[in-house]
């Protein structure tokens, strides 16, 4: 028989209980803010229900009434300078963090006969928000699903379950290394703590130690699934025994407890003993989204939601204060009565008459030649900044190994800006990771090369949220682009989206370094090209640098942007040699500039990365008269149309050449626009020379069988050069 021995943990895992002492040391002054700012939550998500109702809010209204007790329990402790984020159910969480920020160290009277005057405007910038107009704190773009308000401490709630986790760990980090003292609080429901994106936050937090609070509403059912039927383990506040974070399980339904909860959790988090976990039981009264109950939809019996009202949170505040003779009846009616009458006029200020209902008052529409606005940067950053290409460098040149130049502009752009760090996996060992990148800065700076278990959706969204608060400029680095597909929701749906989302309230000045590795022997998973996935999303800003010069410069530029720039590198690439700087390494090579490498008269050939050198290599062997275009930047915005065309104008024919396959892929991109930019001096449609259909694998033939080669190339341009009857053009001697 095998010996078994019980383990136990060290982890403290409590539930806090208020006691009578506590409801009498809690006071007057205290319990009437508790209960003040549920009632104007309360009140604010019962306009919102009645608006919805009559078709007034467009889209989902996620409504919190019945959840009150946490959000504003959990948030009354919090300072101005600590920062929260949530999920699509978030309103109660918003108005309680925007009520500590415009009350802040104001007198506060909860039952006087008026209510405070910084009350009112605050709740119709929200209210508007959420019906998509104009004076919202975003302008409308973000509407219910999506509350960002800076000023406030609110990082951005989140429509996509648990993504919104990981940019909270990014503002945890911020205000550690930064000294603060202030502490990041990331809400989410039930449904969200089975989620790969939450998980990965709770290790690296843990693993980090950051200051940061996973605050879990269990409301019993994500939509219509309950708890037990999502995890064998219904104590969710368990989830911190695996990773070493102190816990906390709480009745949500009792503000008063989670108030004493989260002072005792916000005492180990500004002592650095973070993370934790705390879990409040609370329950949503209506469904998911709208004004109807959950019995209606048969997922909840109406004897259920009545032994959930029973426990109402605000009548729990209240009975307890009427008790100790802290609150009268009348004062108790008061403060619900003005609340919804401020709410009222909230809503009037917003709608009006028509007919025998309401409609939104016409001119608080955004107007709709907004709609791009904050796509991107206007580029102000870039001002006073000279820019400069090889031709007209003055500076010292040499060879230099591309790798060479990889590390030395990132060493040289940490020792100028104490802001940039890098986050990503195995840079920190290897002699400067995989390939080198990174190499030596550990050693020069090692509060600054961050190294990562394996969780690249999870360090892409902290690299998000350490952007979107301003003080640092995260270099993330994917070991091979395939593992960005891990990371999808954090770089498209988060980071590619943030700032027009958010009516462009915010900065995302992030890059994420890759490689392309085909060629290399990895096969079908680590050897992808990303651009044309990334460039499916407007947000982000691509470059692909083929000389050690040339990445310099777009590197810097990189990290000078305010958005995120993907900076492609190739396998290839890293053991060539090129012109490079010598000593200046602060020089920058501008966005948005193609750049004419080999001139010709006959075909135009537009690539990028690796096909620049090997476009070049089968033109000059051949000796044909073909002009050869690095593209340089790859994104929408930054693609120089205007080389393009000057080239087009001239040869009357366009080759675009990828490394990468027929599928998923940025030559069809850039193919469709081109023919119809372009289409007055095009002789023929524009022609692709690609691989095949199928991704690289790892035996050499049909790896070289399934990108493109010198071979290809070739085979591409005689083709080309054929089907236009130029198939004996030749470089003027």
């Amino acid at each position: 028989m095998a010996r078994r021995i019980k383990l136990t943990t060290d982890t403290p895992w409590v539930e806090i209980r208020s006691t009578a002492a506590d409801w009498q040391k809690a006071g007057r002054d205290g319990l009437l803010t508790l209960l003040h700012r549920m009632q104007l939550v309360r009140a604010f998500e019962e306009s919102v229900l009645e608006l919805a109702s009559e078709q007034l809010v467009h889209g989902p209204a996620h409504s919190s009434i019945g959840q009150e007790g946490a959000a504003v329990g959990s948030i009354v402790a919090l300072t101005p300078g600590d920062q929260i984020n949530g999920s699509h159910r978030s309103h109660h969480q918003f108005i309680a963090k925007a009520l500590g920020a415009v009350l802040d160290g104001k007198k506060v009277d909860p039952v006087a006969k008026a209510e405070h005057p910084a009350i009112a405007p605050m709740l119709k910038m929200t209210l508007a928000e959420i019906m998509g107009l104009d004076p919202g704190m975003t302008h409308g773009r973000g509407g219910s699903m999506h509350l960002r308000w800076g000023e406030a401490g609110v990082i951005g709630s989140n429509a996509i379950v648990g993504g919104g986790v990981p940019f909270a760990l990014g503002a945890a980090w911020s205000r550690q290394r930064a000294g603060t003292g202030d502490v990041a609080v990331t809400y989410f429901g039930d449904g969200a703590l089975n989620i790969g994106a939450v998980l990965e936050s709770l290790n690296l937090a843990a693993t980090w130690g950051l200051p940061i609070c996973f605050f879990v509403e269990n409301n019993q059912i994500a939509v219509a699934t309950t708890v037990a039927e999502s995890t064998r383990e219904t104590r969710l506040s368990a989830r911190g025994q695996a990773f070493g974070i102190p816990s906390y399980t709480v009745d949500g339904m009792d503000p008063l407890a989670v108030k004493l909860t989260m002072d005792d959790a916000l005492g180990l988090l500004r002592a650095g003993k973070g993370p934790v976990i705390v879990e409040a039981d609370c329950y949503r009264y209506y469904h998911q989204s709208g004004p109807l109950l959950g019995s209606a939809f048969g997922y909840r019996t109406k004897e259920e939601e009545e032994a959930w009202k029973a426990r109402d949170p605000i009548r729990r505040v209240a009975k307890e204060m009427i008790d100790r003779d802290l609150l009268s009846t009348d004062e108790d009616q008061w403060i619900r009565e003005r609340s919804i009458a401020t709410m009222s006029a909230v809503v009037g200020d917003l709608v009006e008459p028509e007919g025998n209902g309401r409609r939104i008052v016409p001119a608080l529409w955004p107007k709709p030649e907004t709609v791009d606005t904050g796509l991107r940067s206007t580029g102000a950053e870039f001002d006073g900044i000279a820019t400069t290409e090889l031709e007209d460098f003055t500076g010292a040149v040499a060879e230099i190994k591309f790798i060479d130049a990889v590390s030395a502009v990132m060493d040289r752009r940490m020792a100028r800006d104490e802001r940039v760090f890098v986050v990503g996996e195995d840079i920190h060992r290897l002699r400067g990771g995989t390939n080198g990148a990174t190499k030596g800065l550990y050693d020069k700076y090692p509060d600054r090369i961050l190294p990562t278990p394996i969780c690249e959706q999870t360090f892409a969204g902290f690299a998000g949220g350490v952007a979107v608060d301003g003080r640092y400029r995260p270099v993330v680095e994917f070991m091979y682009p395939d593992f960005s597909l891990v990371a999808c929701d954090q770089l498209f749906n988060q980071i590619g989206k943030a700032r027009h989302m958010f009516g462009d309230t915010l900065s995302m000045p992030l890059v994420v370094r890759t490689k392309v590795a085909m060629g290399a022997g990895y096969g079908s998973q680590h050897s992808m090209d990303p651009v044309g996935m990334f460039a499916l999303f407007p947000g982000w800003r691509i470059v692909a640098p083929s000389t050690p010069f040339d990445y310099v410069g777009l590197m810097n530029s990189a990290l000078t942007c305010e958005d995120p720039v993907l900076v492609v590198e190739h396998v290839d690439l890293y053991a060539s040699s090129g012109p490079g700087p010598v000593e200046d390494f602060d020089l920058h090579v501008p966005l948005g500039k193609a750049k004419v490498v080999r001139p010709g008269g006959t075909l135009t050939v537009v690539t990028y990365l690796a096909m620049v050198a090997a476009t070049r290599r089968v033109v000059d062997r051949l000796g044909l008269d073909v002009e050869v275009i690095d593209l340089r930047s790859l994104d929408r915005a930054g693609l120089d149309w205007g080389t393009i065309e000057a080239s087009v104008r001239k040869t009357n024919a366009l080759v675009v050449v990828e490394q990468g396959p027929l599928t998923a892929s940025y030559g069809q991109i850039l193919a469709d626009e081109a023919q119809r930019r372009l289409f007055d001096w095009l002789d023929a449609p524009v022609m692709r020379i690609h691989g095949g259909d199928a991704s690289p694998t790892i035996s050499k033939v049909l790896e070289r069988a399934a990108i493109t080669t010198e071979t290809t190339i070739e085979a591409g341009l005689r083709s080309a050069l054929a089907a236009l009857g130029r198939g004996n053009a030749v470089a003027a001697e």
